[in-house]
């Protein structure tokens, strides 16, 4: 059995290895899933470490047997824990909402490490082998039950709203564990439990977590930003154009030298394409640019900024106020003639890790049931939804796509309606680039 360990561990090893030299986002799953590889690892090695000393009981002593195995329950339990951790988080990235019972889980993780370091050991010996048994290995069988029936509770509960890929990976991947729970239960000598967690943590690596994977996500998201920003919309072009006319044809001032300087600085400032992320003061530099050729066109819209100095040189993926403003314009004030006003913010935000949160404030005419429904929806589920190149709501996906990936998942984009009408438009970006 010694031999299975060894080879589960490799093939760990193997997987921690390119995990850790791609380097992934600092995101509450990518975290867990490197705690699951590192306390995995380790439990293999107690788990060879125990196979050996529970089949020499002649020569090995009971004291650093009972160390050993104890080491081994804990490092299983903390195992499992994690793995419901991971879980939890990659449903609470699927629904937006979090998970309630994850303080039942510490206290039931507190009470089984506790139970494994103070509990007496006891050794069976049989003809198949030896193993041990009673009360100190109760506290595996009671903790993994509870922690898969936690991820089966949670897994049913939200079935409906988790995409399918993973809902059934999760599921097949917990039904595996289950049975070899089962097996080495009824078979104590059989000391599979190694095999076990291999297979869960290869089946998360293979379907969520492999690099490649996330790198041809973000290639194939990168491929079709460009596509769109090399795609003007031609309203646009031809409203601010007619607009540039009228008024030459009204009067030939230093006005019209603006506009037109307006809309260069904008399509120059627009066609940086060879930079996923800038600072933020560039990308108001490009928003500006925009606003000002709004201005211009609906002369009854007012602009503002509140911007902290601190947030100034903080990088941001390129390109991505502009489609959010956009929507506010065409989405909000539009039913109100463009007659309102938007508001650009930027500040800290106060929470777990540092960040900026970006708002775009309209006083427009807010959101009917069916949109706002449609749009948490689509901001909720973006990885199932089909990137396309037309329609109203490109902006908002195209920016939530970009975010969580260039960012982390535990970033995004979100909508609140105002409580005087109309709606804002919240970013929340990692404080970097300092």
């Amino acid at each position: 059995m010694i031999r299975m360990e060894i080879a589960c561990f490799l093939i760990l090893g193997f997987i921690a290895f390119i995990y850790f030299l791609a380097g992934q986002k600092h995101t509450s799953l990518h975290k867990t899933f490197s705690m699951i590889l590192i306390v995995a690892l380790v439990h293999l090695v107690s788990d060879a470490s125990t196979v050996y000393t529970v089949n020499h009981l002649d020569c090995v002593p009971v004291w650093l047997n009972d160390i050993l195995h104890r080491f081994f329950i804990g490092t299983m339990v903390v195992v499992v824990y994690l793995f419901y951790r991971y879980i939890s988080f990659l449903i609470e990235e699927e629904t937006g909402k979090k998970m309630r019972l994850i303080w039942l889980a510490n206290i039931v993780l507190f009470l089984a490490e506790v139970g494994a370091m103070v509990l007496p050991v006891h050794y069976a010996v049989t003809s198949q082998g030896n193993y041990s048994d009673g009360i100190h290995v109760s506290v595996i069988y009671i903790s993994v039950t509870f922690y898969l029936t936690l991820c089966l509770g949670i897994l049913v509960f939200y079935w409906k709203q988790i995409n399918k890929k993973k809902k059934w990976m999760i599921m097949a991947a917990l039904i595996v564990e289950l049975c070899v729970s089962v097996v080495q239960a009824m078979f104590p000598t059989s000391l599979i439990s190694g095999m076990g967690i291999t297979l869960m943590i290869l089946s998360f690596y293979l379907t969520l977590e492999n690099p490649d994977i996330l790198r041809g996500e973000l290639t194939e998201q990168k491929l079709s930003m460009l596509y769109l920003k090399s795609q003007i919309n031609p309203h646009f072009l031809y409203n601010t154009l007619d607009t540039i006319r009228i008024q030459a044809e009204l009067n030939h001032d230093k006005e019209t030298a603006e506009q037109l300087m307006h809309l260069v600085d904008f399509f120059r400032l627009s066609v940086k394409v060879d930079r996923q992320m800038v600072s933020l003061e560039e990308e108001l530099e490009l928003l500006d640019a925009y606003l000002e050729l709004m201005c211009y066109r609906y002369p009854e819209l007012k602009v503002s900024y509140d911007i902290a100095p601190q947030t100034g040189e903080v990088m941001v993926p390129n390109f991505i106020l502009q489609p959010l403003v956009e929507n506010s314009l065409l989405h909000g004030l539009k039913n109100k003639g463009y007659h309102g006003e938007l508001k650009i913010i930027a500040k800290e935000h106060q929470g777990e890790f540092p960040a900026i949160e970006i708002q775009i404030a309209d006083s427009g005419s807010g959101f009917d049931k069916a949109t706002k429904e449609k749009i948490q929806d689509m901001l909720i589920h973006y990885r199932e939804k089909e990137q396309k190149l037309e329609g109203n709501s490109i902006g908002v996906l195209n920016v939530q796509k970009r975010i969580k990936l260039l960012c982390g998942k535990e970033y995004g984009l979100w909508y609140t309606e105002n409580e005087n009408g109309g709606a804002t438009a919240h970013m929340l970006l990692p404080m970097n680039g300092r």
